[in-house]
């Protein structure tokens, strides 16, 4: 068993970024459910990336492709974990802004999902959202999107390592 384990499978990383995104899903809903802090849309996009990651990470834990078939579940994750990296920080960004230069808010997002087509929802929230530049909760001198950006960082590792599995893996004959 801890032979399988050493050579880190494609199962092995999908799983292990599995947990990191349920690990990552479980503070957000912790900090919203038990601390009481409402999600902005942008921490909620961010929720959607990790979720996106995690779906991912599940299907290539099943089909755990043999070979350079893992290269296109180690994009796609790649690809989530990025768009999460983008959403962390523009979202630290806009906490950085000086107060009078912070966008106004926009409606909320369940009514502009409501009312906006999709690519306009995404355009208002990424321009103007002020409420998302409001800081509730530090830990260690860091903001919420701080940590999550960094949660991403780490997150990336994982379709490195699968993307390095799938490159290195013919040369080994995976089982």
């Amino acid at each position: 068993m801890m032979a399988v384990f050493k050579q880190g499978t494609l199962r092995h990383w999908s799983l292990a970024g599995l947990a990191f995104c349920i690990a990552m899903m479980g503070v957000a809903l912790g900090l919203e459910h038990v601390v009481g802090l409402d999600p902005c849309p942008l921490c909620i996009f961010q929720r959607v990336a990790v979720m996106s990651a995690a779906a991912v990470f599940v299907l290539a834990a099943l089909h755990n492709p043999r070979g350079r078939g893992g290269l296109v579940y180690a994009g796609v994750s790649a690809l989530a974990v990025l768009v999460g990296i983008g959403l962390a920080g523009r979202h630290i960004w806009l906490q950085s802004l000086p107060a009078d230069q912070v966008p106004t808010c926009g409606p909320g997002l369940d009514y502009m999902m409501d009312v906006m087509p999709l690519r306009e929802v995404l355009s208002q929230v990424l321009t103007s959202s002020g409420e998302c530049a409001e800081i509730d909760f530090l830990f260690l001198g860091v903001s919420l999107p701080g940590w999550t950006l960094l949660g991403f960082l780490i997150l990336l590792l994982v379709p490195l390592g699968m993307a390095t599995r799938a490159l290195v893996a013919p040369a080994k004959n995976q089982p």
